[in-house]
């Protein structure tokens, strides 16, 4: 095929295990799906439908190995918030419940960097979160783990550190919709795709990162990630 301009990369992925990459899609970010985290941000964490934004394929960062992202601009509160990552092998729609997870090719540990200020701003103006979430290299991505070495992650902690200290720490299992409620009810609106992931949401304690910080993710069972910010 010719194109009239030059296309840009296809963003991928590793593999843990094997040299063959994952090809990113499309990002999907479950918000507030713990309900530690809903509280620190002033929402009720009653279990209503799950709501969805969407980061751009170029968001995602690989961090199979230690990576150092830019600080982005326009922003004086670069936010880290840590989630389990689920990468989808199988598409579908309207997919059911008890079915969900025979669409999952793996899962890895992830960061969706947020620009708290212009997100919050966004949010109390009724407009949309794009410049606040939806940025280059804010959604680094360790290697992936496949269910077919692994298994599913129903629970396991879940934690960040920055420069060694602790911010959010949590547990898998307090997700308020699963990975299987997830997948099903963003599939009665979507059609899922091989290549999409989904962010499953963060827990309590989002907090601030500088120039200079650097970032440890980790989800038991799943490989984890160091992520350093630079001006």
């Amino acid at each position: 095929m010719n194109y009239a301009i030059e296309p840009v990369t296809l963003p991928t992925l590793t593999v843990a295990g094997i040299s063959e990459r994952f090809p990113v899609n499309r990002i999907f970010c479950v918000g507030r799906n713990y309900a530690a985290h809903a509280r620190e941000m002033g929402k009720d964490p009653d279990r209503d439908p799950p709501f969805f934004f969407m980061k751009p394929a170029n968001a995602a960062v690989d961090a199979s190995s230690p990576v150092t992202i830019p600080y982005p601009p326009k922003t004086n509160s670069f936010h880290h918030e840590i989630e389990l990552v689920v990468a989808i092998g199988k598409g579908g729609r309207n997919i059911t419940v008890a079915d969900a997870l025979s669409h999952v090719y793996g899962y890895g540990v992830g960061l969706d960097m947020t620009r708290r200020d212009l997100q919050l701003d966004a949010r109390d103006k009724g407009r949309p979160w794009e410049f606040g979430k939806s940025f280059s290299r804010s959604a680094p991505i360790g290697a992936l783990s496949r269910v077919a070495d692994s298994g599913h992650v129903a629970e396991g902690a879940i934690s960040v550190t920055v420069n060694g200290g602790a911010r959010q720490s949590s547990d898998i299992a307090k997700l308020i919709w699963s990975v299987s409620e997830c997948i099903a009810y963003l599939s009665e609106y979507e059609t899922l795709e091989p290549g999409d992931l989904i962010m499953t949401g963060t827990p309590e304690g989002v907090n601030a990162v500088l120039a200079g910080d650097v970032m440890q993710g980790n989800i038991a069972g799943l490989a984890g990630i160091s992520v350093a910010v630079r001006a």
